[in-house]
């Protein structure tokens, strides 16, 4: 039975390998509805094993908006994201379709609902500038160089977080201010109802879900995946493609720098740090509906009543 719903948003969140693509696509067979990716890993083609994107027969099903929208080598912003996924959105609402923005990306899911400060676009110079910085000093002294200038932005941003300390230290060395004092004037990016499910199951079973889950892409051919990304010479491991979990390891293991279990071990850790980091960040949600577990009786009956808009 499809269930009708007015103009709201539905955010459905949830740290990796919690189960949200599965919930999102029972949840759609409830209403009439529109699934939007908010995963800065799925927007990328020829990365689908090491990104656990859903398979072909599944996307022809239960198309998921946003997905396979780059090059591993071309660049996309939280900005780009904003742009598309509000451009979704009217799309669903024009159809009569409830947007489910389904993902784990907490940058995308704060820019939409929170906005996104005027920050100066990255340039193909300041890019080489500081994928060069990151090289020659590491992440963690990089972050020491960040506090000095802009001591809040450094205590936002864990210090092996290369990606977030080179961009605030680009942001600082184009425009001369701090990403804190640009991140000041920020306004919503939608302005409509907004309700978040959260999917957290517990922590050890997301554990165990992560190691199984890596060794059956292991099993599936995701070393000849990145082997097949390897021979595209526009692609280096500073790239944030090439900086997803999984991938920097398998590319330091085919490069001949680490051998195979320890590819796998620290492909594990590194993923499951990223789990602590988005459990970390849901933990702070407020509003939400959240459950170890799917439960799509009582997500329909939160997604329906008006009172919790």
């Amino acid at each position: 039975m499809m269930v009708s719903t007015d103009k709201t948003v539905l955010f459905l969140m949830g740290p990796t390998a919690s189960g949200k693509t599965d919930f999102a696509i029972e949840l759609a067979q409830h209403f009439s509805a529109r699934l939007i990716s908010v995963d800065s890993a799925l927007i990328y083609k020829d990365m689908d094993i090491g990104t656990a994107k859903p398979d072909a027969n599944t996307l022809k099903k239960y198309p998921h908006h946003l997905i396979n929208i780059c090059k591993p080598e071309q660049s996309y912003s939280a900005h780009d994201f904003v742009l598309d996924a509000k451009a979704q959105i009217e799309t669903a609402f024009d159809h009569h379709q409830l947007p489910i923005l389904v993902g784990g990306t907490s940058f995308y899911f704060n820019a939409l609902e929170h906005g996104l400060s005027n920050l100066p676009e990255s340039t193909s110079a300041s890019r080489q500038k500081f994928n060069q910085l990151l090289q020659d000093k590491g992440s963690a002294k990089l972050h020491q160089d960040l506090a000095k200038i802009d001591e809040k932005a450094a205590l936002r941003i864990h210090p092996n977080d290369s990606q977030r300390v080179t961009r605030a230290l680009e942001v600082f060395d184009l425009s001369g201010k701090t990403l804190s004092e640009l991140q000041g004037n920020k306004k919503p990016s939608i302005n409509y109802p907004i309700k978040k499910i959260i999917l957290m199951p517990e922590r050890s079973e997301l554990h165990q879900r992560i190691e199984a889950r890596f060794l059956s892409m292991m099993d599936n051919g995701f070393l000849d995946e990145v082997k097949h990304l390897k021979q595209n010479p526009n692609l280096n491991e500073d790239l944030p493609s090439i900086r997803c979990v999984g991938y920097r390891q398998a590319w330091q293991y085919l490069n001949g720098e680490i051998d195979k279990p320890s590819m796998i071990e620290r492909a594990i850790i590194a993923t499951r740090q990223l789990c602590k980091h988005q459990s970390t960040w849901l933990n702070a949600e407020k509003d939400a509906l959240i459950m170890t577990k799917p439960d799509v009786k009582k997500a329909v009956e939160f997604i329906q009543d008006n009172s919790k808009t």
